[in-house]
């Protein structure tokens, strides 16, 4: 049949999804060996048989290939050969070229002739003939769609045809429901059954189809469609613009559209009025537990009358461990819609009498049953939320607390709970838009409560940042709203606890010291006593190089205890970063990782976590992966609206890309971040564009641009306090002032490191210190410092700084003449350097090696030299014996940028000094002749 060669449809219409099908169908119909062929599809209803053939049937159609086509119809069923009248409409012209016989018998069945009907057998081989003679002149194939709904006559002709194709040019596909009842026969014919879509595959097709459903509405829909094309489309049809954007106005129980109703819902109707109160309350129920089913319909129905919807396969029970499961979770649905309002009350109130040791399950069904405002229930559904939210389903926890403020009698309550409801969206659900919309109905129910509400403060705060506004008016507000608070600094206060806890990054975010004043004040009036996370972050997080060590042992403590709830992994990994205790518990934010992507934890803290996993990546070299999650990171944001932590990602792109050598790629998102971060006083963020600016200057061995952009991180002489990533830029900074020939400011910018106490947050940060201290300090009294660096325990998990300090090392050791010593250190550093994938420093060390006697791999040997015309003109003039000052004066330049450029000329000429200029020189020049 290779004449049906190109029947798979081409990409411009590619269904999604649906490309292993395609390509099975197009190999069957392609085979060689099979000339002539015949292939069934089957699948659930809705699963996108239909459009499986159009996708096949329009393939065909383009290649030349004539294709015939028929569908079962449910009021034809009982009309004898109405299908295949149907299907030989396009051929009624073309009968003649049978025999009188045939033509006759095949004019009579198709109903276009007179005459006693005829033969079945007739009839088949006359069909038979008719597509066999007309495949001569064009291939043809035949498309059947609704099998079982075909009449009996047409189904027996078609079983005929299909079996006797082999040697002709025809091709069969048809399509009918999974487990419906045929007269076709399909034994001995190949079966292709069509499987639900993918997760991916669905995420994508809902996309596609209705780009307004929001991430959160999204998941749930393909959850419930399972997979199912049909219900992927038609389910956000049947929700409002609102529900389609929020998912916390969305029913616990999805509706039908008009379609899915005629799907789903005639199969339901026809049941007996108990198996229909069973089924409801298993729907609305929606664990499976047919204990509680059986108990909550006790004295109206038993497991018994499932019968009726067991035969009709809308349920199956399990006998071994008691569970009822729907065979589709829309059939549910359907369920619930038939039911009316009194019905599903009542089935809800059942489900709470059953479950008085389920509070969150419970307080459910009590709201779902309550027809006005209760503050009983209203109580136990804000409870309910709040234990939702530990056990890390935020969006769960805003569902029960909007729940809850429509129960509340009392206006202050129902503002109180959304303004709550609010701020549980944008700090963790990612949900800004449902979040703005709760925050604004709690201040129109109640214009003070919902202004002066902590909650609301702190939502309000958050939406701000995200959105246009700056640091400055967020810290403001938030601060205002402490201060006139009625919660007299109770630490045991959830509301205050949380605005304490946002104060701290908004405080971070802004970068100024003085900003942490008020903040300090607060969490000192805490009474008993700051609860333990927050006070630790305040000491690890704020100005840990002067305060983190003291909390040191309270960490442990932490990072011990981390638990599951998502909140408190995040918060503990916040305390982690700067002692760099992240690694110890990294299962944790792992694991987060995977509930983020599975979509079963909140979107803030997927972000959370994958902003921790990627700083702990980079620092232990694995620069590959640290830049893959902060891809996924800044899909994240986007796909959910969380604009203002691009900029992390961003850092740790840049950063990666910087000590990789694409300074084009760092300096682009650097620049990103600071013409973002600038005009809203993020001051915290430029200073990580600073970082990553120097370490990009760094490997291209721009020194002094290197210097500036330390130096506005951290200026030389102090740790800036309040900006913990200082510490981080700390060697860059001294390196830089020593390459630019500012060796008091590298030697006040050590003892600062020293003094702060930084050595004492991490094995890695005394690496840091006692590097520094080395390179400043004269001649061989830096090697004992060099050594007790590189024997710190644990120095290797963090291969880039520890490779860095074995490259000065042996350039000391080297100028020194410790050759044999110098080239260990160096070799070392070149394999670290290598296996990283940091090129610019696999070039400097090679120089160095190179310099020290011994040659270097092929692969660190630098290629063809670039030098620009200005590079080129301070070499030769240096190579003459020129000094800095005096090359400086010539070409009215400082000495500082000539000695700038020379340390950038020397690793691309492959040398390491002054003396090796002149021969380098010759070595290019003879290279540019050659």
């Amino acid at each position: 049949m290779n004449d049906l060669d190109s029947t798979v449809c081409p990409a411009s219409t590619r269904l999604v999804g649906r490309d292993g099908d395609l390509a099975f169908i197009h190999s069957f119909f392609g085979n060689s060996e099979v000339q002539g062929a015949a292939l069934l599809l089957s699948g659930e209803a809705g699963v996108g048989k239909t459009a499986v053939l159009d996708a096949v049937a329009a393939g065909a159609g383009r290649n030349g290939i004539r294709v015939l086509r028929a569908a079962g119809v449910q009021f034809e069923a009982d009309i004898g050969y109405a299908g295949l009248n149907q299907l030989l409409v396009p051929l009624f012209d073309d009968f003649d070229i049978l025999d009188d016989v045939h033509r006759d018998a095949l004019r009579v069945a198709v109903g276009i002739g007179s005459g006693p009907p005829p033969d079945r057998l007739l009839t088949s081989t006359a069909a038979l003939l008719l597509l066999r003679l007309t495949s001569v002149r064009t291939p043809l194939l035949v498309v059947v769609d609704d099998l079982p709904w075909l009449d009996r006559a047409t189904n027996a002709v078609l079983g005929f045809v299909a079996r006797r194709l082999v040697g002709s040019r025809i091709g069969f596909l048809a399509a009918s429901r999974t487990g419906s009842d045929s007269f076709f026969e399909p034994s001995g014919l190949t079966e292709r059954r069509l499987e639900p879509l993918d997760e991916s595959s669905s995420a994508e097709l809902l996309a596609l189809a209705h780009p307004d459903v929001s991430p959160a509405v999204r998941r749930r829909i393909v959850t419930e469609a399972r997979g199912n094309p049909l219900a992927l489309v038609e389910l956000p049809t049947a929700l409002s613009a609102e529900q389609r954007a929020t998912l916390a106005a969305v029913p616990a129980v999805l509706p039908l559209s008009d379609r899915l109703q005629a799907m789903f819902a005639s199969r339901v109707a026809g049941l007996p009025e108990r198996s229909r109160e069973l089924l409801l309350i298993a729907a609305l129920d929606g664990t499976g537990d047919l204990a509680a089913v059986e108990a909550a319909a006790a004295g109206r129905a038993s497991v018994d009358d499932l019968a009726p919807a067991e035969q009709k396969r809308l349920v199956s029970v399990s006998a071994d461990n008691r569970r009822l499961s729907f065979r589709h979770p829309l059939i549910g649905s359907a369920v619930v819609e038939l039911a009316t309002a009194s019905e599903r009350r009542r089935a809800h109130r059942a489900l709470a009498d059953v479950l008085g040791d389920q509070l969150e399950r419970r307080a459910w069904h009590l709201g779902e049953a309550a027809v006005g405002p209760d503050e009983t229930v209203a109580a136990l559904l804000e409870e309910a939320g709040r234990r939702r939210l530990r056990r890390g389903d935020a969006l769960g926890a805003v569902a029960a607390l909007t729940r809850s403020a429509g129960l509340s009698p009392a206006p202050a309550d129902e503002s109180r709970r959304l303004a709550e409801a609010a701020y549980v969206g944008v700090d963790s659900g990612g949900e800004l838009e449902d979040a703005s919309r709760l925050l604004a109905g709690a201040r129109q129910v109640h214009p003070s409560t919902g202004q002066e509400s902590l909650h609301a403060a702190a939502a309000s705060a958050f939406l701000l940042i995200n959105r246009d506004g700056d640091i400055d008016t967020a810290y403001r507000l938030l601060v205002g709203a402490i201060e006139a608070g009625q919660h007299g600094y109770d630490a045991s206060d959830p509301a205050l606890v949380e605005a304490l806890h946002l104060l701290v990054l908004l405080c971070w975010y802004g970068g100024d010291p003085k900003l942490w004043q008020p903040l300090t004040a607060f969490v000192e009036r805490l009474v008993p006593e700051p609860p333990e996370l927050l006070w630790v972050i305040m000491q690890t997080f704020g100005d840990p190089a002067r305060t983190g060590a003291a909390a040191l042992p309270r960490l442990s403590e932490l990072i011990a205890t981390v638990g599951d709830d998502p909140t408190r992994v995040v918060r503990v990994g916040t305390a982690a970063v700067f002692p760099d205790r992240l690694g110890e518990f990294r299962w944790a934010t792992r694991r987060l990782v995977e509930q983020g992507r599975a979509g079963t934890a909140p979107v803030r803290r997927h972000l959370g976590a994958l902003m921790h996993l990627g700083l702990d990546y980079f620092h232990l070299g694995r620069w590959d992966d640290a830049a893959q999650l902060a891809a996924e990171g800044l899909r994240l944001c986007e796909d959910h609206d969380y604009r203002f932590f691009a900029w992390y990602f961003q850092y740790i792109q840049a950063a990666v890309a910087g000590v990789q050598g694409d300074g084009g790629t760092s300096a682009a998102l650097t620049e990103e971040i600071v013409r973002w971060a600038t005009p809203r006083g993020t001051h915290g963020a430029r200073f990580f564009a600073c970082h990553a600016r120097a370490l990009a200057a760094l490997g291209s061995g721009d020194f002094e641009t290197a210097y500036q952009h330390g130096s506005t991180l951290s200026p030389p002489g102090t740790i800036a306090p309040y900006v913990p990533i200082a510490m981080w830029g700390t060697m860059d900074l001294v390196e830089a002032a020593l390459r630019t020939g500012r060796e008091k400011e590298a030697a006040a910018h050590a003892a600062a490191m020293r003094a702060s106490g930084m050595g004492a947050l991490s094995p890695r940060l005394e690496l840091l210190v006692l590097a520094c201290e080395a390179l400043t300090t004269p001649a061989e009294k830096a090697v004992p410092l060099f050594e007790r660096a590189l024997s710190l325990p644990g120095a290797e998990r963090w291969p880039f700084d520890v490779a860095r300090v074995r490259l000065f090392h042996g350039e000391r050791l080297r100028r020194l003449r410790v050759t044999t010593e110098a080239r260990e250190q160096l070799t070392q550093a070149l394999d670290a350097f290598q296996r990283l994938g940091a090129k610019p420093w696999v070039t400097r060390t090679a120089a160095e090696l190179r310099a020290s006697g011994q040659s270097t791999p092929a692969a660190a040997r630098p290629g063809t030299v670039a030098l620009t015309a200005q590079e080129l003109q301070i070499a030769t003039l240096a190579a003459t014996g020129l000094t800095n000052k005096q090359i400086a004066e010539r070409m009215f330049l400082s000495h500082r940028t000539i000695g700038t450029h020379l340390y950038q000329i020397y690793p691309k000429l492959g040398i390491t000094s002054r003396a090796a200029l002149r021969d380098a020189l010759s070595r290019l020049d003879a290279g540019d002749e050659g």
